[in-house]
């Protein structure tokens, strides 16, 4: 596995391919290796920024201050075999991962020392997201059916999203750059993007468009029956069957890139005036060459 931290940067950050026991820090500037970190158990997952590299194995988590490599922290996680983990890119540094319980997210704030925990799900964790700044954290459980939007900041709970009714693996959980997207893929084929304009105002006290999600009719009763104060996804399109992660494009266009674990790339457009199904606007096969 191999991580680019944020920015104009040439590090690389690359768990060794043979025991994936070894992180290997490589700088292309230099065109060498400029650090090494050995564990005994497998990397799952590797986060970095500039100031910092996160190390994931399934029960723990390391987090090493950069470029020194000194240990900042050590934190026991529940079985974590996927190496879910966030943290955010801004200058403030939040880590949020899976705590020891079951359903429950972690959040450390490490610049103003405070640590909390969010009861998300009733069900383990599946898939976990974090924005730009770190101020909002989104989850998802092993059902599939919900993603929850948290504070970091105190861990309120600011909205709920509804992918659909039946169980599904949630693989990939992405924010946009200015925190008024999100979007989703699962093994349902299906990417979903909805509209954050609501939480955005209440967070950050102003507002980013009046683009809104589908809501049930009967919202009227949310405070009776939970199911209906969720709200449903603005905008979707479909993938062949295959694993998948997700990104938004610049700033200043709707844009969603989806990237398949078969070597498939899709760039795709969302109108948030006429919703419905995305358009797509380039699609790639990464493996067609080498099959």
């Amino acid at each position: 596995m191999i991580r680019r931290p944020p920015r104009s940067t040439p590090l690389y950050s690359s768990a060794a391919s043979d025991v994936y026991k070894r992180q290997i820090l490589w700088d292309d500037k230099q065109v060498k290796c400029i650090g090494e970190l050995s564990f005994k158990g497998d990397i799952k997952s590797v986060k970095m920024r500039k100031d910092r590299i996160v190390i994931v194995l399934e029960h723990r988590i390391y987090v090493y201050t950069f470029p020194d490599l000194k240990l900042l922290d050590v934190v026991e996680t529940y079985p974590n075999p996927e190496g879910l983990c966030e943290i955010s890119i801004a200058d403030s540094f939040t880590l949020v991962y899976p705590d020891k319980k079951k359903g429950v997210v972690k959040v450390v704030n490490y610049d103003e020392n405070g640590n909390f925990e969010i009861k998300a799900h009733e069900a383990g964790i599946n898939a976990l997201a974090i924005n730009y700044d770190g101020k909002l954290c989104a989850t998802a459980s092993e059902k599939g059916t919900l993603i929850r939007i948290f504070s970091t900041q105190d861990g309120k709970p600011l909205g709920e999203l509804r992918r659909g009714s039946d169980k599904a693996d949630i693989q990939c959980i992405a924010f946009d750059r200015t925190s008024q997207w999100l979007a989703c893929t699962s093994d349902k084929c299906t990417i979903h993007i909805f509209s954050l304009s609501g939480i955005y105002k209440a967070l950050y006290g102003e507002g980013m468009g009046d683009s809104k999600n589908k809501t049930s009719i009967f919202n009227f009763m949310k405070g009776i029956i939970p199911y209906f104060k969720s709200e449903w996804s603005l905008a979707k399109f479909r993938i062949p069957e295959s694993r998948s992660v997700i990104a938004f494009g610049p700033p200043d266009k709707c844009h969603v890139i989806v990237v398949t674990y078969d070597g498939k790339y899709y760039l795709t457009e969302f109108d948030p005036k006429t919703r419905g199904e995305c358009h797509r606007i380039t699609e790639k096969h990464f493996m067609e060459n080498l099959q």
